[in-house]
């Protein structure tokens, strides 16, 4: 699984690389070869965590070397990064592996994959106000304790 998806083409990595920063230390592509220490540096996740994404199908394309190591790619490594995104917004995991099961599925599956994350972005954005109106009260009840505290001082 890769973040670009091939039947959109470049305009597809430009979108998908704004998922996360290039790594400061990445290979340019096609000599892109990183081991599972190196994702991990790379991401701060687990080698637990990307053999169970492997395991359940968030990431089932990840290269073998001849040893049967997995070899990870930029792509691999901009698809995590867009995992990362997606778990940020509280997607549950069953969706982002379907959301990887779509994207495996080709061109015939953008209509499914623009509503699972247009409903995606609309929990985000309940969730931004539901922020917001928590931020609110909180600058709230510090202005009262400093007016309080203020109103202590002069006596």
């Amino acid at each position: 699984m890769t973040a670009t998806e091939t039947e959109a083409g470049p305009a597809a990595r430009a979108v998908h690389s704004c998922a996360a920063p290039p790594a400061p230390d990445r290979l340019p592509d096609g000599q892109d070869k990183y081991t599972i220490s190196q994702v991990v540096a790379f991401t701060g996740l687990t080698a637990h965590t990307l053999r169970w994404y492997e395991r359940i199908g968030l990431m089932p394309h990840v290269d073998r070397s001849h040893t049967g190591q997995r070899r990870f790619s930029n792509r691999d490594l901009d698809w995590l990064a867009l995992v990362g995104k997606l778990r940020l917004t509280g997607m549950p995991v069953a969706k982002m592996v379907r959301y990887a099961e779509l994207v495996r599925q080709g061109v015939d599956t953008f209509e499914e994959r623009q509503e699972l994350l247009e409903q995606t972005r609309r929990d985000v954005r309940l969730r931004i106000a539901e922020l917001q109106d928590t931020l609110s009260v909180l600058d709230f009840k510090i202005d009262s304790y400093a007016d309080a505290r203020r109103a202590s001082e002069r006596f």
